[in-house]
């Protein structure tokens, strides 16, 4: 069975498919706001997102982050380490990219078990 949650222009927020979550890229809402700054803003929309499709942040298996500043990834990492426990982190890659769009620093998508 497939569920689709969220829909938006282009895509769903997220898609539910065999026990698993797919959860589309997730940006910070706060531009203004630093590196570690907009990823603790991702993960907390991260967090309610996950709560309102009845799961939570330690059912995540799988993350992949894009940044604008590979420079600044340990601002990204600090933030990643005060939201997660250290028995509950993901498999996690981080991908420096070009842009994401005006002032974003950092989208995160993940996959989850329900």
């Amino acid at each position: 069975m497939l569920t689709r949650h969220y829909p938006q222009k282009y895509f769903h927020r997220a898609v539910e498919a065999g026990g698993f979550l797919f959860l589309s890229g997730l940006t910070a809402d706060d531009r203004s706001l630093d590196l570690k700054g907009q990823t603790a803003q991702v993960l907390d929309k991260l967090e309610a997102l996950m709560k309102d499709l009845g799961s939570d942040p330690s059912k995540i298996v799988s993350a992949t982050a894009y940044i604008t500043q590979m420079e600044h990834k340990d601002l990204m990492n600090e933030a990643w380490l005060e939201f997660f426990p250290s028995g509950d982190l993901p498999v996690r890659a981080t991908l420096g990219v070009a842009s994401l769009g005006e002032g974003i620093l950092v989208e995160v998508v993940c996959v989850a078990v329900r």
